[in-house]
């Protein structure tokens, strides 16, 4: 058996959950078309999806598809939970990227397509909602010819768009007959070519040849069950019971019960029947196929099982730098940018919020929980008001603990400005510590990640001693002068000293006279963040670009209103009786600028909006984060709590 994994990836309200019920109806998986709207879609099964009409969580169904089993994954369109997107892409083989035909290409559209063609996912395009009042294929198709790609390319033509009567000519044949067919499928795989279908999920429209189309423009996975067993986990669920539940994509060999994984002994494995569209118990997970994995006690989301997982297990040879490209990065979209600190509304019932939001974490790591013991305080990383509304409601219902939020509040960076040089060293002034180390600081590239490089000569430390000042630099850059995280920067050990183990005979380990790795660890933070004071930093803001399309009469009302909200216009394009208006504004005021769109437009007004960049705060006030540390900024407060630690 041949299989296909494969994402369905939209811009929310684009109508993927849709397409994903009349793929599942046409290959006669489900007797009936559910609907999002009267909550009785197959993949939306969480009470709260069905409730809210949106996809919260990825879900996995199957169907067959010609010789091929299609494991498919219905993915949120929202972007508060583009984390389940990001889950996802790394273990497919291939995409269908919905766009309205018509709302056309909105902001996390183009953030997808920028993710599947970095990885180069090969994608098929479906142009939904032809059928619609308001559709205009041939427009969406030029948008998508130049908001996403040059290498579109449309696969027939939609003749009465805008009716019910809306119906999709193919032009396959005509392509086959030109001999044209082998090198577009060819291309399709290696995701160099886009193919665009035109249909309507509702009324069945098109769907036909999308289907004929992903049998033969999208890439199978092999089978290579001789080859070492090589997977990846990306999502994990709880059991009635509590236990953790892992969807593990495999990539070559097989996975067993019984087998003895680090994160635990496999106790049961279901995998996906085409057939039946759900899972099915079995005593094996082959490559290829997505299992459902029960036992795995420590499993986490993106845990690898086996081997480092092989492009050459695609059998397209040509998308091999691509593939191992999907493997290796560790996130396709931008982290979260806004912070709330959550409270139950019992005191009594910290302990329970907790581990339920423990719970919701392994579920969703991005949700960043942190805990401040000092303050008693839990805070969350989230990507926008929705997300914080949907924990609210989950840990209401589903753990029966009542919270409340504080204000939502941006996550925010700093930028190394300068270079900055610091030394302790051992028995000079009031270095308690048997470790001497001096740093030097440096600003790195945006996106560079932090360097750690070595003046010392190789050998004057031992190994484990420096591991100690590596781990120890990159874990205190979380929280800089001003307590935000210093995600770039050049950090390089000037010196260091040591007092060797004790050695004579019959002697025995003195700690008092001997260095270990808890002096290097305690030390470190002192000595980086007095060379970051010397280089000094800037706080930066997450910042995000905005799309408001607007009735043009408008725009003179609404330019003075946007400034408020320190939005600053980039363009302006007046198409008739329209406008769209283009710039950039602080993620911190995006939700407030978007509940006063609609009476500033009388509701006409449509703003999409994702993250772009940060800068640098203006306006003369510093955000400031608490920090959750020993607080090596403050070196009598530092050294007493360290010690008294020790």
């Amino acid at each position: 058996m041949r299989y296909l994994n494969l994402g369905i990836l939209a811009h929310v309200d684009a109508g993927k959950t849709s397409l994903t019920e009349r793929l599942l109806h046409a290959a006669g998986i489900i007797d009936e078309v559910g609907s999002v709207d009267a909550g009785t879609t197959r993949t939306d099964s969480l009470e709260l999806e069905r409730r809210r009409g949106i996809t919260i969580k990825a879900a996995v169904t199957a169907f067959p598809l010609g010789g091929a089993a299609v494991n498919l994954v219905d993915t949120p369109g929202h972007p508060d939970f583009i984390a389940e997107v990001e889950r996802t892409l790394g273990v497919l083989d291939g995409v269908v990227l919905v766009v309205s035909a018509v709302e056309g290409v909105q902001a996390q559209t183009r953030v997808l397509m920028r993710a599947v063609r970095r990885l180069g996912l090969p994608t098929v395009m479906f142009v939904n909602k032809v059928d619609r009042r308001g559709a205009d294929p041939q427009r969406v198709l030029g948008e998508i010819s130049t908001k996403l790609t040059p290498a579109a390319f449309p696969m027939g033509t939609v003749e009465q768009a805008g009716t019910r009567q809306a119906r999709f000519r193919s032009e396959v044949p005509e392509l086959r007959r030109l001999g044209l067919w082998r090198q577009l499928a060819a291309d399709s795989r290696r995701g160099s070519v886009y193919p665009v279908f035109f249909g309507s999920a509702i009324t069945g429209a098109g769907v036909p040849d999308l289907m004929a189309g992903l049998e033969e423009l999208l890439p199978r996975a092999s089978d290579h069950g001789s080859k070492k067993a090589a997977g990846r986990v990306f999502k994990v669920e709880r059991g009635a019971a509590e236990e953790r539940i892992a969807y593990v994509r495999m990539f070559s060999g097989s996975l067993h019960t019984r087998d003895r994984l680090p994160s635990g002994r496999v106790t049961g494995i279901a995998v996906l029947s085409p057939e039946a569209g759900a899972p099915l118990p079995t005593e094996v997970v082959r490559a290829g196929q997505i299992g459902i994995v029960r036992g795995l006690t420590k499993v986490r989301i993106g845990d690898r099982l086996g081997d480092s997982p092989r492009a050459e297990n695609t059998d397209n040879t040509e998308n091999t730098e691509n593939t191992e490209d999907a493997e290796n990065h560790a996130a396709y979209f931008a982290p979260p940018t806004l912070e709330t600190v959550v409270e139950p509304c019992d005191p009594t019932a910290r302990g329970p919020m907790f581990a339920a939001l423990t719970q919701l974490a392994e579920q969703d790591p991005l949700i960043g929980l942190r805990y401040d013991k000092a303050r008693a305080e839990t805070s969350l990383s989230l990507y926008g008001e929705v997300q914080k509304e949907v924990i609210q409601t989950t840990l209401a219902e589903e753990f029966g603990v009542a919270v409340r939020f504080r204000e939502t509040t941006p996550i925010c960076v700093e930028r190394i400005l300068g270079e900055g040089e610091a030394l302790d060293a051992i028995k000079v002034g009031d270095n308690p510590f048997l470790a001497t180390v001096g740093l030097r600081v440096a600003p790195a590239p945006l996106g560079s990640g932090v360097s750690f490089a070595l003046e010392i000569e190789l050998g004057s430390l031992p190994p484990a001693f420096l591991t100690a000042i590596e781990e120890t630099v990159r874990t205190t850059l979380g929280s800089g002068l001003h307590g935000w995280e210093i995600p770039d920067a050049s950090v390089t050990v000037t010196r260091t000293g040591y007092c060797p183990r004790q050695s004579h005979a019959h002697a025995t380990f003195d700690k008092s006279m001997s260095s270990t790795a808890g002096d290097f660890r305690a030390l470190t933070p002192l000595v980086l963040m007095a060379a970051l004071a010397k280089a000094r930093t800037e706080v930066c803001e997450p910042m995000h670009r905005f799309r408001l399309e607007l009735p043009a009469q408008l725009l003179g009302t609404a330019l003075p209103a946007l400034a408020g909200f320190r939005a600053v216009p980039a363009s302006t394009v007046v198409r008739g009786e329209s406008a769209v208006l283009e710039g950039i504004v602080p993620a911190a005021r995006v939700h407030a600028m978007g509940q006063r769109i609609p009476g500033l437009t009388g509701g006409e007004g449509v703003l999409e909006s994702a993250f772009d960049h940060f800068a640098p705060v203006t306006g003369g006030v510093v955000p400031e984060r608490a920090r959750w540390d020993a607080n090596p900024l403050d070196r009598k407060e530092y050294l007493m709590r360290v010690q008294r630690g020790i």
